[in-house]
């Protein structure tokens, strides 16, 4: 609608200004009748009018398209720069020595008082990095993968932090979804990382399926001190869905929570 209506204006623009500019010349600078001037506008005169309408118009569309179509793939090339850049920090950085350095500290102890569990620990811990390992080179995966992944992560979570920590996850409907990797295992990360985890302050979290979206919520309680961000959290999540779809992430923060809400992106009718 918008080039059509490009068009028509055009063609009315430009006839409009050259009869205007031949009246002007022929009864002005020739000093001719009105009536002349008249008969110079036969349908000759108007085929060439719209000749060069035609030439003008593919002209100045053809100069537009090839702007929009130079800032489309700028765009383009920048977002794909920035989901490159920030899939390299996920790998990069989900190998967080902070959670290796807390992950084998549980486990020497419960080596001790508990081989049974300490050896689904090691389980655990071996199918959540097979897990980075295997999407390494994937821009996204199936959520009911996401969501396997997540619950190892949430297990090692638990174990270390006990009661303390509650992470309730209801994804089942969405699982035929796609999400980029490692985005809940990472909003999980960054909740434990920037909140309060004690008997006192028990954290808990949210993670369910709401229509088209993952909402990701958690109870407000900001520790006074954070130690220094590995920049795997929610810029690094930002970053790869501005190139994967234009459906923003939201985040809001209440007095008492805190909600981030990822699109899911296209559905896979086959369950295999």
């Amino acid at each position: 609608v918008r080039f059509t209506l490009g068009i028509i204006a055009t063609i009315i623009y430009t006839i409009g200004s050259l009869t205007i500019w031949m009246i002007i010349w022929l009864m002005f600078i020739h000093d001719l009748s009105f009536e002349k001037v008249i008969s110079f506008f036969e349908p000759s005169f108007f085929f060439s009018a719209l000749l060069i309408t035609a030439f003008i118009s593919m002209f100045f569309h053809g100069y537009a398209f090839l702007r929009e179509w130079r800032n489309s793939a700028s765009e383009a090339e920048r977002l794909k720069n920035e989901n490159l850049k920030a899939r390299f920090e996920t790998l990069k950085n989900q190998v967080n020595p902070h959670f290796l350095f807390n992950s084998f500290n549980v486990l020497s102890t419960l080596v001790y008082k508990d081989q049974d569990k300490a050896a689904k620990f090691i389980k655990q811990m071996s199918n959540l990095y097979r897990y980075v390992l295997e999407t390494k080179d994937k821009e996204t995966v199936r959520l009911s993968e996401e969501t396997d992944a997540l619950k190892a992560f949430s297990y090692l979570s638990k174990i270390r932090f006990g009661d303390n920590l509650d992470i309730h996850i209801d994804l089942e409907s969405a699982k035929n979804y796609q999400i980029a990797p490692m985005t809940l295992q990472m909003l999980v990360e960054n909740a434990i990382k920037h909140n309060v985890v004690s008997k006192a302050k028990p954290l808990s979290i949210s993670i369910v399926h709401d229509d088209k979206e993952i909402i990701v919520k958690n109870n407000l309680q900001r520790k006074n001190n954070v130690t220094a961000s590995t920049g795997i959290g929610i810029p690094n999540i930002q970053a790869r869905y501005e190139y994967l779809t234009d459906q923003p992430i939201s985040i809001v923060e209440t007095n008492t929570e805190f909600i981030v809400k990822i699109p899911l992106l296209s559905y896979e009718s086959n369950s295999n």
